[in-house]
């Protein structure tokens, strides 16, 4: 089942790095040369927080 919660967590994460990202691109008012790189601090912080409360909350089981 944690499995399931992973793959879910990485999903939505992919989606909500990447509307971060164009939100802090329309703010800006243009598009940024490394996009990417913002995209995956975004989804690193995220994703380290969010799997490890997945892992705290199911007790790593």
């Amino acid at each position: 089942m944690e499995l399931l919660y992973f793959t879910v967590a990485a999903i939505a994460l992919y989606f909500v790095s990447d509307w971060i990202v164009d939100r802090i691109e329309r703010a800006a008012g243009r598009r940024f040369e490394h996009r990417t790189l913002l995209f995956f601090a975004i989804i690193f912080a995220l994703g380290t927080v969010v799997f490890w409360l997945i892992r705290a909350l199911t007790d790593g089981s």
